[in-house]
């Protein structure tokens, strides 16, 4: 691959993109520091310790326990939770319940590729502290066959009766629900797909079962295309949706680069720009809901360590770029690793997406680059550590990434939040054991 692919970053965007991380991702906190008799922590050095982010960062867990050996799947898991505080569950109707009534929820369901049942999936991320994601819904084309030639009434009834499983089991332990994805397929398994109530439907119909989750919609990555104007369709859709009465509270975009190594430097031309990408972004957030991007693949197309690094390069820019947009919440890359992904067979580096090459891991599961890239930028470069001093009075103005923060004072440490829409002031008192959790809930 060719480096001029990053042509359009220049010292000037990057300045500025740093520039967003800092006013948009930290924040400044007035901490009001007492001892367990309630006296004032006077000139007193507290190392801040930030222990996780509130943003949160994933990748689709499809390979759960579904590698070869034992060996692999503890890999797979260990390089996982190493990174990720989120991730993307498989939810695709067709491996749910390949026949009527036969549903796969149960952690030993018969496996299916890159399928792995979602009590497995939580129980995994209920281990680890991750938070789990739905994905996805209403998506008509990994429906079940069954449903082919089915009228619009028998389609609704049917997907009525699948949310309310899917609520009854999972509403409480997942808290992004995606509705509806990828709604411009010319081709359908059902007709009600092409229906023009079908988003509007599929939200409302969500909305009884999962009053308390958020609603995302997702779409393919074509809205990167555009100049970040009203008359985007996607935009439109979401906007026509919510005017008509659907609850919508995120809005996902997709950014998959499946183009070929020979035409890669061409067609991402319009991704690849900054300036666009940001223009894009503040489109979206014109609609007032927060945005996802929920399913990334930046190719390497081969092993070489040239194109593995240019692959890395090119996440960090856009993980950057992402991170510093105010409406920006969550990042989802989309396969941790190489050789596993869709419409092919493991290993086969030349058909499906396995041709990008487009994991953060080999095939062998070892780290590339785009690992190692990601690792510093989320556990270390976004990451604060830091020692404040209190003054007189006992305060002291803790700045920091927003998150969880661990704070101590010699022997003793408590727990604290630093929280975007929050108080910006946090009273604090040790006790004899770290016991105490000081969340930041208030608002400004």
């Amino acid at each position: 691959m060719d480096r001029k692919v990053l042509e359009f970053y220049t010292p000037e965007i990057d300045a500025a993109v740093e520039r967003g991380i800092e006013q948009n991702r930290k924040g400044r906190f007035k901490a009001v520091v007492r001892d367990e008799n309630g006296n004032p922590v006077k000139n007193a050095a507290l190392r801040l310790k930030q222990k996780t982010h509130e943003f949160r960062f994933g990748a689709n867990i499809f390979m759960l326990d579904e590698l070869p050996t034992d060996e692999k799947n503890a890999i797979y898991k260990e390089k996982f939770a190493a990174l990720f505080n989120l991730a993307t569950l498989p939810f695709y109707w067709d491996a749910l319940e390949p026949t009527p009534g036969h549903t796969r929820y149960a952690a030993d369901s018969e496996k299916i590729y890159r399928r792995p049942a979602p009590d497995r999936c939580l129980a995994f991320c209920e281990a680890h502290g991750i938070e789990p994601r739905e994905h996805a819904l209403c998506y008509d084309h990994f429906f079940p066959t069954w449903l082919s030639g089915k009228s619009d009434f028998e389609v609704k009834r049917a997907l009525t009766r699948r949310m309310r499983e899917i609520s009854e089991r999972y509403a409480d332990k997942i808290p992004t629900i995606e509705v509806t994805n990828e709604s411009y397929w010319e081709k359908s398994v059902t007709d009600f797909y092409r229906s023009p109530e079908f988003v509007e439907w599929c939200f409302k119909t969500a909305e009884k079962y999962f009053p308390e989750n958020k609603l995302c919609i997702n779409e393919w990555s074509e809205m990167w295309e555009g100049e970040g104007r009203c008359v985007d369709r996607y935009f439109m859709q979401v906007e026509n949706a919510l005017l008509k009465g659907a609850r919508i509270d995120a809005v996902g975009m997709q950014f998959h680069m499946f183009y070929s190594e020979e035409e890669y430097y061409r067609k991402t031309r319009r991704q690849y720009d900054p300036e666009r990408q940001l223009r894009v972004l503040d489109n979206f957030a014109r609609l007032g809901k927060p945005i996802q991007i929920t399913e990334i693949t930046v190719p390497a197309f081969t092993d070489n360590a040239a194109d593995e690094q240019l692959q890395a390069d090119t996440i960090e820019k856009l993980y950057k770029l992402w991170f510093s947009h105010p409406a920006v919440e969550q990042i989802v890359y989309w396969n941790l690793a190489d050789g596993y992904a869709a419409f092919t067979t493991p290993g086969n580096m030349t058909e499906g997406e396995n041709y990008y090459r487009g994991g953060l891991l080999r095939y062998g599961l070892s780290e590339k680059p785009a690992y190692k890239t990601l690792d510093r930028l989320i556990n270390r470069e976004w990451r604060t550590d830091t020692t404040v001093t209190t003054d007189e009075n006992g305060c002291a103005t803790l700045c920091g990434f927003y998150g969880d923060y661990e704070l101590t004072n010699g022997n003793k440490t408590v727990s604290l939040s630093l929280v975007k829409n929050a108080c910006r002031t946090i009273d604090v008192k040790f006790r004899a054991k770290p016991t105490e959790n000081n969340a930041v809930t208030d608002k400004k």
